[in-house]
């Protein structure tokens, strides 16, 4: 019986998957599913043929549809390719990540005992071995302001610090979780639909983690399971683009959290200043 499917998104993401896709089976005692949904990259060829190497499947997903829309292919894929596959729990995660042997096992364990949470974040380490904040608050119009306005020079300022809520490696319970890598009852990803599409890149998981907790579930922090996510897939060259999609994913979730007629004026104050730092970030 497979109780995990582990999904992943791709872009032209080359040799760079292998040591993820050689992580997985030391991650779990249990077989584990792996489907990858490729968004029409130029190399899927060579892809497939890694993929298959280490019992992955790849699909397409019909065209560039972002992270969060890649995942939902897969998991519409998964039904298909893999019909005796039903599992409990799907395992959400960017190809540049490697998992820690047991780090499966660690997420799964954790979702048995506390059946009240329906997301499981790991500790994630980047490649210098620090601890990525990972697991934080849900951004107020507040914190993400001064968040947007202070964190590039000024790392120590006090939104900033509220808003990662950062550096406590206990398992504890958190607003949301980082898309890099995360576990999810199926059950509870299908009901909610997966991944918002309109955010193209970034946000979709901030989203999400606030649909969790709406929908009476907890996220959960769970720094037993480790990974580590090498960024072997981010480049310089799509250093502008990105940070344009992080500033519109920003106002998109903070100008839908706070709708209300009478917070226009926050609101356009937000899209300008949003805007703006995009601008001077993108300059440099």
């Amino acid at each position: 019986m497979i109780r995990v499917a582990v999904l992943t998104v791709t872009y032209n993401t080359g040799e760079t998957i292998r040591p993820f896709l050689a992580s997985v089976a030391a991650a779990s005692t249990d077989p584990v599913a792996v489907v990858i949904a490729d968004n029409g990259s130029t190399d899927v060829d060579a892809l497939r043929a890694i993929g298959e190497s280490y019992g992955a499947v790849v699909v397409s997903s019909g065209g560039n549809r972002g992270y969060g829309g890649g995942i939902d292919a897969a998991l519409s894929a998964l039904d298909d390719v893999l019909p005796d596959v039903q599992p409990e729990f799907l395992l959400v995660t960017n190809p540049d990540v490697v998992l820690a042997p047991g780090s499966i096992d660690e997420l799964v364990a954790a979702a048995d005992r506390l059946p009240s949470g329906g997301s499981f974040g790991p500790r994630i380490l980047d490649e210098q071995g620090e601890t990525y904040p990972s697991a934080r608050q849900l951004p107020s119009l507040r914190t993400g302001l001064g968040h947007a306005a202070f964190s590039r020079f000024w790392p120590a300022n006090p939104w900033s610090q509220r808003y990662w809520s950062t550096t406590e490696v206990v398992e504890r319970e958190a607003g949301w979780l980082s898309g890099a890598c995360f576990l999810i009852r199926t059950s509870l990803f299908r009901e909610l639909d997966g991944f918002d599409e309109s955010y193209f890149m970034y946000f979709e998981d901030v989203d999400l983690g606030q649909r969790v907790g709406r929908s009476g579930r907890a996220n959960v922090y769970v720094p037993s399971a480790v990974v580590t996510h090498t960024g072997a897939h981010s480049t310089s060259s799509n250093r502008r683009r990105m940070e344009i999609e992080h500033h519109r994913s920003a106002y998109r979730f903070l100008s839908r959290k706070y709708r209300s007629w009478w917070l226009w004026p926050l609101r356009v104050a937000l899209h300008a200043g949003l805007s703006l730092r995009a601008r001077w970030v993108t300059r440099k």
